[in-house]
């Protein structure tokens, strides 16, 4: 089959608060009905806050305790949802529920972080087939796709990564689609092994499907809709005193996320910039606005200064027992717990007799990272820490925001200023 030019694709990314609801989801249908004349990939995120249920779900299960009263929220929440958009509950979404609570009832088998992607990606399974049942009652032609046939990943559960041959190779998959139908609903955040495991891609990993896509098809744009009005320099959750960036470059974008943007996830830009697709985020409760867009010039960056808060924050201070110097060979064997924990390190700092770290506060990884070195090691840890990281700033606008926490550590490379805070 002669492959399609996609030149004229637009990938559409709608996360979890885009779809939380039936009206929501409504919502969706008049976003995408004002582009009824484009080709569209539609990349859609769990419902709400369902991927937090599953975690607590698989959390439950995997530890031997009582996940069913979770499990009934699950059900309830998506045939509501179903019910109100179809006046039933969708066929294949009591398929899929069925599969999962099947799945639930097996003896764990895997590691904590196999058994999570095996349950956590029901999440955009559930979602992506009431999307799809809406629009066929809705006489809107479109196909379903499970983008595990074409995301194909290695086994890091939870942080896979992506096998980019293969998904080259599947290209054919997303032609015989778009041919038919010039609209795909496909799931973000998931992929799959060779041997058929389930994968996610991270936490916020849609953003990145969403972007592999576009890759793929080399894409006229990818637009991710969200409940701001385009991208902006810090989160409102945290600072009253927002302002949006209308346009910034790749090089920031990838800076921004790397530091923990919450607006788009760290892997999502470098697939296009390599293909110079640029990517809008814009508002799905206005969506006439501009919103804001990343591409190749860097002519606007730097102008604003951005704050980026990370919560939930852990430092762990390592020393060796005897006060000898912390040197290689003791670096070698933390970092490889770190690795074979999947702990992503977001801060470190090394002096004579102790090596500190910061991390994401997951309780499991923290304990089996305490259990693994206690023997060799001495080491202090605190818990419930924020990192702030601020980009062109100067002293007035650290010291305003850091002046009601105490500072653990801090850090200033080039345009950037880093600080672990503890409440007071």
């Amino acid at each position: 089959m002669e492959m399609m030019d996609h030149k004229k694709t637009h990938v559409f990314k709608f996360g979890g608060a885009s779809v939380r609801d039936a009206a929501s989801v409504r919502n969706v249908l008049t976003i995408l009905r004002m582009h009824a004349d484009q080709e569209l990939i539609v990349v859609i995120s769990a419902m709400g806050k369902t991927t937090n249920l599953l975690e607590e779900i698989h959390d439950a299960r995997y530890h031997g305790k009582n996940y069913h009263e979770h499990f009934k929220q699950l059900t309830s929440f998506h045939r509501e949802i179903s019910t109100e958009l179809l006046g039933q509950p969708d066929e294949r979404l009591e398929d899929k529920l069925t599969e999962l609570h099947d799945l639930l009832a097996n003896p764990v088998k895997g590691s904590y972080d196999e058994e999570y992607d095996q349950i956590v990606c029901y999440g955009e399974l559930l979602s992506t087939w009431i999307v799809y049942a809406y629009l066929q009652a809705e006489q809107i032609s479109a196909g379903w796709l499970d983008a595990r046939l074409v995301i194909r990943t290695d086994d890091r559960f939870r942080d896979a990564r992506v096998n980019w041959e293969h998904a080259a190779s599947s290209l054919h998959i997303l032609d015989q689609q778009l041919q038919s139908k010039r609209m795909i609903i496909t799931q973000g955040f998931i992929g799959s092994t060779s041997n058929g495991k389930s994968t996610t891609l991270g936490r916020e990993g849609s953003d990145f499907t969403a972007a592999i896509f576009a890759f793929l098809c080399e894409a006229a744009d990818v637009t991710i809709w969200k409940d701001v009005p385009g991208m902006l320099n810090a989160d409102p959750k945290w600072r009253k005193d927002t302002v949006q960036l209308d346009r910034i470059s790749f090089k920031e974008a990838i800076e921004l996320a790397y530091y923990g943007a919450s607006v788009i996830h760290p892997k999502t830009i470098k697939p296009l910039q390599n293909k110079g697709i640029p990517l809008y985020i814009k508002s799905f409760l206005n969506p006439t606005a501009t919103g804001s867009v990343i591409q190749g010039e860097e002519d606007q960056d730097g102008l604003i200064p951005c704050y980026i808060y990370k919560a939930n924050q852990v430092l762990v201070s390592i020393a060796t027992r005897d006060f000898s110097f912390i040197v290689e060979d003791n670096l070698q064997r933390i970092f490889a717990e770190l690795h074979r924990l999947g702990i992503r390190v977001h801060m470190m700092e090394n002096s004579a007799l102790s090596f500190s770290i910061v991390f994401d506060g997951e309780a499991f990884k923290l304990t089996s990272l305490l259990d693994a070195l206690k023997d060799e090691f001495s080491i202090k840890y605190n818990t419930d820490l924020i990192l702030m990281t601020l980009r062109y700033g100067n002293e007035e606008r650290m010291d305003e925001a850091t002046r009601d926490y105490n500072i653990l550590l801090m850090q200033r490379p080039r345009n950037t200023a880093r600080f672990l805070l503890q409440k007071r």
